[in-house]
């Protein structure tokens, strides 16, 4: 395996870490602290990890088609991992998590059609906007988390969730219109068949 594809697995095997770090202190009522230092720690991993591996894979001169399938599945493996930790816990609107769960699953079933075909999808403009309010977003979701496990600024808890309520929607929302987009590449290659 290539530095790039071990750069993309990595973000397979933090997302169960994270769900855990996610999860003990509010079981245990402990590690607070500790949790939540461990938590942005692997989400800046997973999320770095995603915008520097396609780019160092074309400046190693490493891109593959195993590359091209496994960066967007591990995306997925991640991203829902921490969407499931903030549905659970409030922060995130079950309806935009369906809608983005929906979405990244049918982009996967494409990709795999078409990779039987002898095609990589690789992402596309929208694909990339999506993952950067993905971030964002998650990023918005983990603050909550760690203002309400440390206790900071619960008076304005309520305001701060409906924002970040509203970033997952916009997340949803450009999830739907990339899925349209990737949709359109996927008939555009089966015309040319």
């Amino acid at each position: 395996m290539n530095l790039p594809n071990l750069l993309t697995s990595s973000r397979i095997y933090l997302s169960p870490v994270f769900f855990l770090s996610f999860y003990i202190p509010l079981w245990t009522g402990r590690g607070g602290i500790l949790a939540v230092i461990l938590l942005w720690v692997i989400y800046f991993l997973m999320e770095i990890s995603d915008a520097v591996d396609g780019s160092l894979a074309r400046a190693l001169d490493q891109v593959t088609d195993t590359g091209k399938l496994l960066d967007p599945f591990a995306d997925v493996v991640s991203r829902l991992t921490y969407f499931v930790c903030f549905v659970a816990t409030g922060i995130m609107p079950a309806w935009a998590f369906i809608l983005i769960m929906y979405r990244e699953f049918g982009i996967t079933y494409l990709r795999m059609i078409l990779y039987r075909e002898g095609y990589a999808l690789a992402a596309r403009k929208g694909g990339k906007l999506k993952a950067v309010l993905y971030a964002i977003a998650g990023g918005a979701g983990l603050f909550i988390h760690t203002c309400r496990l440390l206790g900071w600024f619960s008076s304005f808890m309520d305001t701060m969730i409906l924002v970040v309520k509203g970033l997952f929607a916009a997340a949803a929302l450009i999830a739907l219109i990339s899925f349209i987009d990737y949709l359109r590449a996927y008939y555009r290659y089966k015309s040319k068949l």
